[in-house]
């Protein structure tokens, strides 16, 4: 019997492991278990994507919170103890968040084979701790499970072997697929009011976007100029709360009407939302992908993106910051002349049993 442990610690990282356990239930020979570290831990929203997914994690590290060196020290001791009850042949990390390098580095010191799913990812832009995380998570792997064409040529480029290397496609996509009835059948244009394509969906936390008063006022300009046609749905962030406030700003965000604040979404509303909005103003990863794979227009604010399959295949498009540009878009997307874009290959909802299949063949 070969055992795996499967760390995840973020939202993100939930839903990219939703098919693990039923696709490791095809192979006799493999016992899977999931850990969470609690890197981010909300415990009403956790356990509301654990409940739709019914994705119960067998082991909680329940890490407290603290700077990023602090959490990371707390799951290397923590998953030890953890990986000393479990004796795992093979730890799967997925994505690019703290708990991932963490648990990457535990693996390697421990001597026990490491797999990185969403390997080869690469913003090439060294002020994103996430990657950092993703270079040195890949560094350490002994599995390279690749999502789209770049991270196959990134991965080349740096000297992997080809054979550790496989491009099985984007487990996220999966979870999409898997839920797609429980997606379609969520209330929550109902809930909100919300006229299919009648509104714009944004997310925005990234510290380049929101850590500043310039990029705050920018944004809530953005957001008067969006409101005059479209109401918007923000679930925003904790941080971009917390930085609205110090810099006296929420009073002018919360007198916009047409702006609908909500608290984090569950997964199926979320997704509900991305598939029936007009538009997307982001600043996030994952939402590029799955606009993709919905050929649903997304706007993504930033001069970068580790997924370029999203921008050269599919429905994303990179922007800067400036409201003209955003304006022009906009009018594209109103006319039809926005690209539709094109689902990238294997992204089809089998790429965890890809994984499976060849993690069962190597252990």
């Amino acid at each position: 019997m070969s055992r795996i442990l499967v760390v995840i610690g973020t939202r993100p990282n939930f839903i990219k492991v939703t098919q693990f356990r039923a696709a490791a239930a095809l192979y006799p020979n493999i016992e899977l278990k999931i850990v969470h570290t609690g890197q981010h831990y909300d415990g009403k929203m956790s356990d509301i994507f654990f409940d739709q997914f019914n994705l119960i994690p067998d082991f909680f590290l329940n890490v407290p919170a603290g700077s990023p060196m602090e959490q990371m020290a707390e799951i290397k001791v923590r998953l030890e103890k953890t990986i000393s009850e479990f004796y795992p042949d093979l730890i799967v990390v997925v994505g690019d968040v703290n708990s991932t390098l963490a648990a990457a580095q535990t693996a390697t010191k421990l001597g026990i084979r490491l797999a990185h799913v969403e390997s080869g990812l690469r913003s090439f832009d060294d002020t994103m701790p996430e990657e950092y995380n993703r270079i040195q998570t890949d560094g350490m792997a002994d599995f390279l499970f690749v999502t789209e064409q770049a991270g196959l040529d990134n991965l080349a480029n740096e000297g992997k072997k080809e054979s550790d290397v496989f491009f099985v496609g984007n487990t996220m996509i999966d979870t999409m697929v898997a839920f797609s009835l429980q997606i379609e059948a969520s209330t929550i244009l109902v809930d909100m009011k919300l006229l299919e394509k009648g509104f714009v969906l944004m997310t925005m936390h990234r510290p380049a976007t929101v850590d500043n008063q310039e990029g705050l006022n920018k944004l809530l300009d953005l957001l008067d100029e969006i409101t005059h046609q479209y109401d918007v749905v923000f679930p925003i962030h904790p941080r971009t709360v917390n930085k609205l406030k110090m810099f006296g700003l929420e009073d002018r965000l919360k007198k916009n009407s047409r702006i609908k604040i909500t608290d984090p979404l569950d997964y199926f509303a979320f997704q509900k939302l991305i598939k029936c909005c007009k538009f997307i103003l982001t600043d996030s990863g994952g939402i590029q992908e799955e606009s993709t794979f919905l050929q649903v227009p997304c706007l993504t604010l930033r001069p970068n993106t580790e997924r370029p399959i999203t921008v050269t295949l599919g429905s994303n498009e990179l922007l800067p910051f400036d409201i003209q540009f955003i304006r022009e878009k906009i009018k594209d997307i109103e006319s039809g002349m926005f690209k539709k874009g094109n689902v990238p290959p294997l992204w089809d909802g089998k790429s965890t049993d890809r994984i499976l299949k060849i993690l069962a063949g190597v252990l």
